[in-house]
């Protein structure tokens, strides 16, 4: 293949990438109740955390607000990127998956942009979650360029955990299965992890596995950059986590893909 043909195979992929994002945004665009409820859950609990156990938990150094909204920030992010397994699960059952691999189109586009899309969706959800948290009392010492970072960083995980649910969704049989699946992933990485209480108050055996999981590294992280402290180690650890996951599940997703739409 000559370079000239190369180009044209990634432009054209990339064209049929933002058309099938496209197709999911708008999507959500007709069900304006799916995308107002999916904001509104995460928003509600930033607000009832920080009330419910704002006077229960210690931490050390920091209010509980500053502590705990970039936890519940990526937590959120984590469990919006399952409803991917669910949306492609639902694609596939529907058979639109294999309407698509009949169109002159790039086959790993599919799951790039409902990829893509749903990352669109992390956003939204983040910058309303910020919202409510600064409402809430949350403080930026790190200043906007900072909480820029921190944002950008948890969305990135986000979208890297989409591919871990767009497999999941390629080997589940419909929806609630593909559910089912992602909630049994997600809700340990949700709950042990830092998000909600610091590690060193778990027990003696919980307590290094939640300290080394990738959740903990990006709330770490976040948490670090919304407040001005030295956050090089903790993002390079965070953007690590990132980067490998990408690299193990965007090939598995893409190979599954080509074997469930044959």
């Amino acid at each position: 293949m000559t370079t000239t043909d190369a180009l044209g195979a990634v432009r054209w992929s990339l064209t049929d990438t933002l058309v099938l994002a496209g197709r999911s945004l708008r999507h959500w665009r007709r069900q304006p109740e799916l995308l107002l409820l999916s904001t509104a859950q995460p928003v509600v609990l930033v607000l009832l955390f920080t009330q419910v156990f704002g006077g229960a938990v210690a931490t050390p150094g920091m209010r509980y607000v500053d502590w705990l909204v970039p936890g519940v920030l990526v937590q959120v992010v984590a469990w919006d990127s399952a409803k991917t397994a669910v949306g492609v699960a639902e694609d596939l059952a529907s058979s639109t998956i294999e309407r698509f691999r009949t169109l002159p189109m790039s086959a790993p586009a599919v799951l790039a942009g409902r990829t893509l899309a749903d990352a669109g969706r992390n956003l939204f959800v983040v910058l309303a979650m910020l919202a409510a948290g600064v409402l809430a009392g949350l403080r930026l010492p790190g200043g906007p360029l900072a909480a820029a970072g921190a944002v950008a960083l948890a969305v990135a995980f986000g979208y890297a955990l989409t591919w871990v649910f767009a497999y999941l969704g390629l080997r589940a049989r419909g929806g609630e299965a593909a559910l089912a699946a992602g909630i049994l992933v997600v809700f340990p990485l949700m709950f042990a992890s830092s998000a909600l209480v610091p590690v060193e108050t778990m027990p003696g055996w919980l307590r290094p596995v939640a300290a080394h999981q990738p959740l903990t590294a990006v709330i770490d992280a976040v948490r670090a950059l919304m407040q001005g402290r030295p956050a090089a180690g903790a993002t390079a650890i965070a953007l690590a986590w990132t980067a490998g996951i990408l690299v193990v599940a965007v090939p598995a997703a893409v190979r599954r893909f080509y074997r469930v739409a044959a």
